[in-house]
């Protein structure tokens, strides 16, 4: 088989595991509508969610399933406590949490984080941050 052949039975595999994550793990199901403006909108959805989802795929390594990754995703979530004081972490840590904490730079597993806190959490998730150069 030439290198070009084996170029396109990968792309090929690739593009039947987006397939996959899409119907299996985002749980896509056929959608019915008919407007230009709501099938390119629908589309642009689904797109985006998966490619978010393959940057963060890389950024983990191959460590993880998509399976573990989404429902780890998922699972992550904040309680608050009260208006006045903040919120606990209502997850388990795990190996993959410590990853994804040290990969975006910020920690949600402490024991307790102020409500000023997770503000700036969420400032700084919204700011885009230059990725340094490999050579």
């Amino acid at each position: 088989m030439s290198i070009f052949s084996n170029l396109i039975v990968r792309q090929r595999w690739e593009i039947e595991e987006n397939f996959r994550i899409m119907k299996t793990e985002f749980e896509a199901h056929p959608v019915y509508v008919w407007r230009d403006d709501r099938i390119k909108a629908h589309f642009m959805t689904c797109y985006i969610s998966l490619l978010i989802y393959r940057l963060l795929d890389k950024k983990i390594g191959d460590n993880y399933t998509s399976h573990q990754i989404i429902e780890t995703l998922r699972s992550m979530q904040m309680t608050l406590l009260s208006a006045a004081s903040g919120y606990i972490p209502s997850y388990q840590r795990t190996e993959l949490t410590d990853r994804l904490h040290k990969i975006f730079g910020f920690r949600t597993d402490y024991e307790f984080i102020t409500k000023s806190s997770m503000r700036t959490i969420i400032k700084e998730t919204k700011q885009v941050k230059p990725e340094s150069k490999k050579i």
